[in-house]
């Protein structure tokens, strides 16, 4: 599984890779995850708003950081 999050590196873009992180720990995903900065890459995936949760080249959350569980819930 391929988790991206899309953002410039603000404090929601890495509150939203640490909260993914985690839940990929609690449901023992293995998981490769990615941040991505690059604004170009994020305007190719069709995000406007960050930061975003990408799982597998789907947008799942975009504009918001997603809680542990809600992340839980995209990724199970």
């Amino acid at each position: 599984m391929k988790i991206q999050i899309l953002g410039p590196g603000c404090a929601k873009c890495r509150r939203l890779a640490d909260n993914a992180e985690q839940a990929a720990r609690e449901l023992a995903c293995d998981a490769e995850i990615e941040k991505v900065t690059d604004l170009g890459r994020i305007a190719d995936a069709g995000v406007m708003l960050t930061p975003a949760l990408v799982v597998d080249g789907q947008v799942k959350v975009s504009g918001h950081v997603a809680s542990v569980e809600e992340i839980k819930q995209l990724l199970g």
